[in-house]
């Protein structure tokens, strides 16, 4: 179980030093496209659990995992700040926010039965669910409209934004 601190350890650095990435591959990328590649990163990094029998090849599949939570815990937010109106942000942020917050204590609550009954108690086979719902989750991210798109000049702003006026 030593082990497991390790690879923990490998995943919070990674999410550390990656989240000061984030922000200049979102510039340079998209914040849809980077959070996609961020989310399929953890989706692979969880499947090759599976077939990893190396300690240390875990290390690499933990930093996969590190790179999805690093953007998981900012880039969501960061997309629907560009479509928010004016002066609401704080309301629709608490509202997005019970979104994100709802399917966890769902999860929390009946992921006991879902190992019980539907993964008959496999841990890798949990491991493996999550890395196919990281994959799915980076799919439909590349569906969601970003309105203002960061990689967009400077001047052309779409509707929802606030400029400056001279």
């Amino acid at each position: 179980m030593e082990w497991a601190g390790v690879c923990f350890g490998m995943y919070s650095l990674v999410c550390f030093g990656f989240s000061f990435l984030l922000p200049s591959l979102a510039r340079q990328y998209g914040r849809k496209a980077t959070h996609s590649f961020c989310l399929m990163c953890g989706g692979l990094g969880l499947l090759s659990v599976a077939v990893i029998h190396n300690k240390y090849l875990l290390l690499l599949s933990m930093a996969g995992v590190g790179t999805a939570w690093a953007s998981t815990l900012s880039m969501p937010y960061s997309i629907l700040a560009g479509s928010l109106p004016y002066g609401k942000s704080g309301v629709y942020m608490g509202i997005f926010n019970f979104f994100i917050v709802t399917p966890e204590i769902t999860a929390s609550l009946g992921f006991g039965w879902v190992m019980g009954h539907l993964l008959n108690n496999n841990r890798i086979a949990a491991v493996v669910a999550g890395g196919i719902f990281f994959i799915l989750a980076a799919m439909l991210t590349r569906r969601v409209e970003d309105l203002y798109d960061l990689r967009q000049p400077s001047g052309s702003l779409p509707g929802n934004a606030v400029t400056a006026k001279s």
